[in-house]
């Protein structure tokens, strides 16, 4: 069974994790675009409470696919996909495909060089290791705020923000992902360079978001990619926010959900 939470009613909003994430990244903004919209919020294969499922290839084209099919299966036609990280790389694929209405993708993977891979892979496999090694550990340093800001500073702008519940599960869910090996291998076959195919993107409202204070997916020369491979995207920086920005700032990144989804033409 696939993990998923669905709230309110209206168009839909597909919201897509990253590695090693799960569907409660979004925990933040879920219940605000649930206030014009029916959210998705989906645990992919091997991540958070969902299974590993035979025959889907982790990472992001193989997420892709699978997200396709279940999409059909569930007759959830022409959502607006939000993705964080790996997330966002599925949401690209997927409007790449025709699938989605919108696409806003959150600091996503693929606009790196070999550097910025590599650096991301090893960032990952430490948080990973940390988790599983020193979770008791880091269980009880998040109770502090202090210890929020040691644990989590890779990946938010402002820990303090977590709760140490969040963190402690968030933390769990690191450490047990089954598909995270195979995902974070993945990652090196996933580039996004100026010239590709954009396929139908240029069609539909596009917008990359990114933290200034991105540590993981650097801002400074990733998002600088980013806008060199996809010209026609809107994009924007969220000052103070880390890689996942949905604690650092809630409220503007619902702002840039919706104003996408209600955006006629990227141009």
């Amino acid at each position: 069974m696939i993990s998923v939470d669905r709230r309110g009613a209206g168009e839909p909003i597909v919201l897509v994790h990253g590695i090693g994430s799960r569907w409660q990244c979004f925990e933040p903004v879920l219940d605000r675009l649930a206030e014009s919209h029916e959210v998705i919020a989906v645990d992919l294969p091997g991540f958070g409470a969902s299974p590993l499922v035979d025959g889907v290839r982790p990472g992001p084209l193989g997420f892709a696919d699978w997200l396709a099919g279940w999409l059909e299966e569930e007759r959830i036609e022409r959502p607006h996909l939000v993705g964080s990280s790996m997330g966002g790389g599925v949401a690209i694929e997927l409007g790449r495909r025709g699938i989605a209405a919108s696409v806003t993708a959150f600091s996503p993977v693929g606009f790196w060089g070999r550097p910025g891979l590599r650096w991301t892979q090893g960032v990952v496999t430490g948080l990973r290791t940390a988790s599983r090694t020193a979770g008791p550990v880091l269980g009880r340093l998040v109770d502090h705020p202090a210890g929020r800001v040691l644990a989590l500073g890779t990946m938010f702008g402002r820990p303090t923000r977590v709760s140490p519940d969040a963190a402690r599960a968030d933390m769990a869910g690191l450490a047990g992902a089954p598909a995270f090996a195979a995902a974070r291998r993945d990652f090196a076959s996933y580039f996004l360079r100026p010239g590709d195919d954009p396929g139908r993107l240029p069609d539909i409202p596009v917008t990359i978001a990114w933290g200034t204070r991105d540590v993981l997916l650097t801002h400074r020369t990733q998002s600088a990619r980013a806008r060199d491979v996809l010209p026609f995207a809107r994009h924007v920086d969220l000052p103070g926010c880390g890689h996942l920005p949905f604690n650092d700032d809630p409220e503007a990144c619902v702002r840039l959900v919706l104003d996408n989804a209600t955006r006629k033409e990227n141009r």
